[in-house]
């Protein structure tokens, strides 16, 4: 820890955590081994120090990552750096674009073995963070925000009476992800988080360290086939560094983009008819583009401070696991016992995979631990919940925090799947289902009031 007289220092490094060509790329239902990489992935490492706290803040270009390659990461961050796990917030960027960093089996967060990949990656995030620790000087920091409301839309829609079809489980939902634009359109099901929050760190010498940005949007996507890329996140990190002409520094400039509470929020607009698709990584750009531009933009503001006080909270928070009953046993069975219908498209391919998902879970333990962590830096704090979150849950967890501004990293620490608030899970939809959704239906409000009560703890702390 550095001497209390230093005052605040920082520190920020990358870590190459590109995959080898041909690993599998996950995000569909589908796998398929890449062919190319467009561009590299990164773990994009800071970290605070304020003479008595070290915090280290990790986001990776990763679909999602197990917890055992998180908690492998933090052992080793821990040996090396001496920075705790609680004080080590990792998360993922939720690209759909690289190979994976999750167990064959993702409903088990404990007992797998290590592939060859996530012990890369885990060595990697150390080294990183290492590195940071290693470029540590006196610095300040500050915060802004900006909203960016025409990248982000509810996925999930309302529909007529009669005109939602048949779930995987041959059930009639109340709402529809991605339904397209249609008259038979009634309202989204839930509301956005347009807000792009932004920790910005200097040198005292005035020169860029990094800068932290999270923004609610799940991904873009449109990249080439079989292609490893970090989507939009890695292209905002790039304009971000142009923007502030921080290019070829020693040390290097280092930006993060966190993904928010996107879980069910995309940057697609239902409510009027959509264009022809521009040519590939061309949307991608543009949202990069118009997110860092309004960066660059908020940044101007900053009320830089050269003290802070760092904290951090981390909970082991059990909660109920969901799994088949007896009905859908019998269903996953049956299903799987049909033949292959070739040339159906995601029609066939939807049931077979939520049955293969429902006897995965057959023998789940009936109560799973889930890392929970809170961070304060300064006025701020920074929340970090394992799963793909809702909107809703970050947009009261901001309104409730005792510190301004709050926001939320989602996938971080592990991935559990969708978080859907109660509500949301009576209405039904691909984020509810048995097998996308594995947490009982009380999970965020159980994760939510955690978080706050670790926010609280910190404020009264003198």
């Amino acid at each position: 820890m550095a001497s209390p007289a230093l005052g605040l220092q920082a520190g920020a490094a990358t870590s190459n955590i590109t995959p080898e060509i041909g690993g599998f790329v996950v995000g569909g239902f589908s796998p398929f081994p890449s062919t190319h990489i467009h561009d590299e992935l990164h773990a994009r490492c800071l970290v605070l120090d304020d003479g008595q706290q070290r915090l280290a803040i990790v986001v990776c270009d990763l679909l999602g990552a197990a917890r055992q390659m998180f908690d492998e990461a933090a052992r080793l961050v821990e040996k090396e750096c001496g920075i705790s796990r609680s004080a080590l917030l990792m998360s993922c960027t939720h690209t759909h674009s690289a190979s994976s960093a999750l167990s064959d089996n993702r409903y088990d967060s404990v007992s797998m073995e290590l592939t060859a990949y996530q012990r890369f990656v885990a060595r990697r995030i150390a080294d990183g963070v290492r590195r940071a620790v290693n470029l540590l000087q006196p610095a300040e920091i500050g915060f802004a925000s900006i909203d960016v409301p025409g990248q982000v839309f509810n996925r999930r829609w309302f529909m007529k009476d009669g005109t939602v079809p048949p779930n995987p489980f041959g059930g009639i939902d109340r709402v529809k992800m991605n339904p397209g634009h249609s008259p038979n359109l009634v309202k989204p099901a839930g509301p956005t988080d347009p807000q792009v929050s932004l920790l910005a760190v200097r040198a005292k010498s005035g020169s860029w360290i990094s800068v932290l940005a999270n923004y609610s949007l799940h991904y873009v996507g449109d990249v080439g086939a079989g292609h490893i890329s970090s989507d939009y996140f890695g292209v905002f990190c790039q304009r971000l560094e142009g923007l502030l002409d921080a290019k070829d520094q020693d040390p290097p400039f280092v930006a993060l983009l966190s993904n928010g509470t996107s879980g069910d929020v995309n940057n697609n607009d239902y409510s009027r008819p959509t264009g022809p698709p521009g040519p590939k990584y061309s949307k991608i750009r543009k949202v990069a583009e118009e997110v860092a531009q309004a960066s660059v933009k908020a940044l101007r503001s900053v009320a830089w401070l050269s003290e802070a006080k760092l904290d951090s909270r981390f909970t082991d928070l059990q909660v109920k696991q969901r799994r088949p009953t007896p009905e859908q046993i019998t269903w996953a069975e049956q299903t799987l016992a049909q033949p292959v219908v070739l040339g159906k498209g995601s029609a066939s391919i939807l049931p077979r995979a939520y049955a293969e998902r429902c006897l995965k879970l057959k023998d789940a333990p009936e109560q799973i631990r889930l890392p929970v962590q809170a961070l304060r830096i300064g006025p701020a704090a920074i929340t970090g919940i394992p799963c793909e979150t809702f909107a809703e849950t970050g947009l009261d967890l901001k309104a409730r925090s005792p510190f301004q501004p709050t926001w939320t990293h989602s996938i971080a620490g592990g991935y559990f799947g969708y978080l859907p608030t109660p509500p949301q899970h009576e209405l039904g939809g691909y984020e509810t289902w048995l097998g996308t959704s594995r947490l009982e239906p009380q999970a965020s409000v159980k994760i939510t009031e955690t978080l706050m009560k670790q926010l609280r703890d910190m404020q009264a702390k003198p």
